[in-house]
């Protein structure tokens, strides 16, 4: 693979994953709730979804198809927008048990209905093959998803157990930071409506 691309893929990939957005909210009240690493491992999840069709050439297709975009997108929005809702009016307790299978489901959920994350696999990440490289396309893009779902579990399981540690102890504070992740996704949630109703990204 060539050693430029490889670099520059890097460094932009860690800048979008070390951005707070839908992801470390989700990740912050995933911790509060003792499902760090159950969530987290659905992150990936997701993300390993969105990696192998892009392998496999589907994503290539959904990037040229504006609707089918703009249908993602809104459900992914929505999808933000609900669990935004569900945080605000139950926020996440530190060691609340609410079952590893859900924190997992959940986690696969926001990942896969991110439409950044669908932007990033299909739209951001094809741009980084080099087509004269001694590795084929598809192993390009296999090594680059690979990476960029590495990335993510380790920065979100970081802003996880960090939230859990540090807010742990801080009731009020740990309140306060749930509240913010819930509005967050709402936030993310109607920008992402807006810009799609507005002629897309």
């Amino acid at each position: 693979m060539d050693p430029s691309a490889l670099i520059a893929f890097v460094a932009v990939d860690l800048t979008l994953v070390m951005t707070p957005g839908a992801d470390w909210a989700f990740a912050i009240a995933a911790g509060l709730r003792g499902r760090a690493v159950t969530s987290v491992a659905g992150l990936a999840g997701g993300y390993a979804v969105h990696a192998a069709l892009v392998t496999a050439g589907v994503g290539a297709l959904l990037a040229r198809s504006a609707s089918a975009l703009d249908v993602l997108t809104l459900a992914g929005a929505a999808y933000l927008a609900f669990l935004g809702v569900g945080v605000l009016r139950r926020p996440p307790r530190v060691s609340e048990d609410g079952g590893a299978s859900l924190g997992w489901l959940r986690g696969a959920a926001v990942s896969t209905l991110n439409p950044k994350g669908l932007l990033l696999f299909f739209a951001v990440l094809p741009q980084f093959v080099v087509t004269r490289a001694a590795w084929p396309a598809t192993t390009q893009l296999a090594v680059l998803g690979s990476l960029h779902i590495a990335f993510c579990a380790v920065v979100y399981l970081g802003v996880a157990v960090t939230a859990a540690r540090v807010l742990g102890c801080r009731p009020r504070a740990a309140l306060l930071v749930a509240r913010l992740s819930g509005i967050t996704m709402i936030v993310v949630a109607v920008a992402l409506a807006a810009e799609r109703g507005f002629g897309g990204l």
